[in-house]
């Protein structure tokens, strides 16, 4: 829907807008995330997650890779089923993953394997947290609107 400058538009137009813009905050949110992931790649995050610490590095490496497929695909999967519910339930999910891997990444900075010092890494991790913060806070208020009505 394209929103003309100055236009008068009914309150339906006005939710189908919000309910879009909270579509485009969750898919730029998984965006960082799915990007956080190459950039995961390039500095070893895998030396950082204590279930792979133990591990010889060639075997952790291929583990975190190879993990992420089915990953992936389970993410993408939910996030486009024909269910609307399990669309919202995997969205709401994500963002609070989203939420919970900056406030994970927080914490785990001052390890010695951390190597995510770099803007870009800073940006994708906690700019993904800051659009699923918003994408739940959104969430939250339109689940207020629909049980107000």
């Amino acid at each position: 829907m394209a929103i003309k400058p100055n236009s008068h538009f009914a309150t339906s137009d006005v939710f189908e807008y919000a309910i879009s813009m909270k579509n485009v905050v969750f898919l730029l949110g998984l965006g960082t995330l799915v990007t956080h992931e190459l950039d995961a790649m390039s500095n070893s995050e895998w030396l950082v997650l204590p279930i792979f610490r133990s591990l010889p590095e060639d075997v952790a490496v291929t583990v975190f890779v190879l993990g992420h497929i089915p990953l992936v695909a389970v993410i993408v999967g939910f996030v486009t089923s024909s269910k609307e519910r399990t669309r919202n339930i995997t969205k709401v999910t994500v963002s609070g993953f989203l939420v919970l891997h900056g406030i994970a990444h927080w914490f785990t900075s001052d390890d010695p394997s951390y190597q995510f010092t770099s803007s870009l890494s800073s940006a994708l991790i906690y700019g993904g947290a800051l659009l699923g913060a918003i994408h739940l806070l959104l969430s939250y208020r339109d689940s207020r609107l629909a049980n107000a009505s």
